[in-house]
């Protein structure tokens, strides 16, 4: 069914619409979910609960692209849930996110915060301005978490190639941030 549909249904607040989307978008936000998680109970529960949060927020929302929006809410979702089950085993890490940690500014503090936006903006604009293949591995490593031999696999190249790309994409970030002023 056309995404178009499935959010009229939404707006019509027809249980068809968890159906459908259900239907159409479990394999893509499985993977998101199982990527982050690695469990199937827990990825079961995720997709409920992305499923009940798009219930929830269409309408008033009207997402431009459907796919990316149950996507976000996947990934949020799965992200909460595996710190929520790891708060207490400081040894269990979401290795992409540790990757990047290295390179991104974080906090806690109101003036960190502010600087999000700003943040989310400036990255956005560097992964739109990266050349296709590192694009490609770049998101599929940080947005869903794939690991290094799935994305060769993918990519159609080797780890190693993989493992180069993305540290000298966190080397490049990292300097670009800094120069920015990202970084106190």
């Amino acid at each position: 069914m056309e995404d178009s549909k499935i959010i009229e249904l939404y707006f019509k607040r027809s249980e068809a619409a968890i159906s459908e989307t259900s239907e159409k978008y479990s394999p893509y936000c499985s993977v998101i979910a199982k990527n982050i998680l690695h469990n199937e109970l827990d990825e079961e529960e995720c997709l409920s609960d992305t499923w009940l949060c798009a219930w929830n927020n269409i309408p008033p929302t009207v997402p431009n692209c459907l796919r990316v929006f149950l996507g976000k809410i996947t990934r949020n979702i799965s992200l909460n849930l595996f710190r929520k089950k790891n708060t207490a085993k400081r040894s269990a890490v979401f290795e992409p996110i540790d990757e990047l940690s290295e390179c991104v500014p974080g906090g806690e503090t109101v003036e960190e915060a502010a600087d999000a936006k700003a943040l989310a903006e400036y990255l956005d604009g560097f992964i739109r301005s990266l050349p296709a293949e590192k694009r490609f591995v770049f998101i599929r490593r940080y947005w869903y978490g794939d690991g290094i031999s799935d994305i060769a696999e993918k990519a159609k190249v080797n780890e190693t190639r993989v493992k180069n790309i993305l540290s000298r994409l966190r080397k490049k970030l990292r300097e670009e941030l800094e120069k920015e002023g990202f970084f106190g």
